[in-house]
């Protein structure tokens, strides 16, 4: 993947919301990697970034030609869509032509935030996304993994869980090359797998027994408040898991192809390397 430079904006500075996070930081590398300057949109940098704090949108904007949208925590969660539109609108009026989105595939209600960066008056991208490989390694369900034991409210739906380094490289291209405009990548992995399935995987490759129990999503969302999540964030995850995993999602597209050229990484691939860099160790 080669960017090609073409914008008016001398600076062609790229800000990266989230970039600190699992998809961000993986976007903002490979722009650095390509010789692109970049921002990075954080409550831990300077300017800083807060989705909450609306006065921080307009400092990381000075002199950005382009942006990657990343909404923490999610785009169904109360608000998000309203931020985003405010955000969007914000943008083109700092000289921001083009934003690229990260959405949740099979969420109606991410879908007011795409139509806002749809409406902005700038170039845009969708990249809507299936469940990130990477959840298991990296995220929320990287300790039940480790104690071999995962409870999750994923039932037996199969999901084509979505390896971050292709979304990141679908990003990158919306970002930096032309020919992405107004294109919705809905973004999945090879196969469908399910949350059994993906414990297996793990298992294989580790060597270790890996145990996935289902269970409901007010029993997650009282573990999870046992564990200390907020009660709010608690339920709004868990509704979300309810809403998504119904199987609406279970089949598979060709986004990172359509996007990039290639055909997207393999769970299995994805379990194989992180295994070797030990994430899943006992700690």
């Amino acid at each position: 993947m080669t960017p090609t430079r073409a914008s008016s904006n001398p600076t062609n500075l790229t800000l990266v919301l989230a970039g600190t996070g699992k998809t961000g930081r993986r976007v903002a590398d490979r722009l650095a990697a390509h010789g692109w300057p970049v921002r990075i949109g954080s409550r831990s940098e300077r300017p800083a970034f807060d989705w909450e704090r609306p006065a921080t949108w307009a400092p990381v904007l000075e002199g950005v030609s382009r942006a990657y949208v990343s909404y923490v925590p999610d785009l169904a969660f109360p608000g998000a869509a309203e931020a985003v539109t405010d955000f969007a609108d914000l943008a083109v009026s700092a000289g921001v032509e083009r934003l690229v989105l990260l959405s949740g595939r099979g969420e109606e209600s991410a879908e007011r935030a795409e139509r806002a960066v749809q409406e902005s008056g700038a170039h845009w991208t969708i990249v809507r996304s299936s469940w990130f490989m990477q959840n298991f390694s990296e995220d929320f369900l990287l300790e039940p993994i480790r104690s071999g034991a995962l409870a999750f409210p994923g039932g037996n739906v199969a999901e084509p869980f979505i390896d971050l380094a292709d979304l990141a490289d679908v990003a990158v291209a919306a970002l930096t090359e032309p020919g992405h405009d107004k294109e919705i990548y809905e973004v999945t992995g090879p196969r469908l797998m399910t949350f059994a399935d993906a414990a297996d995987s793990i298992a294989a490759v580790t060597g270790r027994r890996i145990e996935y129990m289902p269970i409901s999503p007010e029993d997650y969302a009282a573990g999870a408040i046992e564990d200390g999540l907020g009660p709010e964030f608690a339920h709004a995850l868990a509704e979300l898991f309810a809403t998504v995993l119904d199987g609406r999602n279970a089949h598979l597209v060709d986004g990172v192809y359509r996007a990039i050229g290639r055909e997207p990484r393999d769970f299995s691939e994805f379990a194989r390397e992180a295994a070797a860099a030990g994430v899943w160790s006992a700690s």
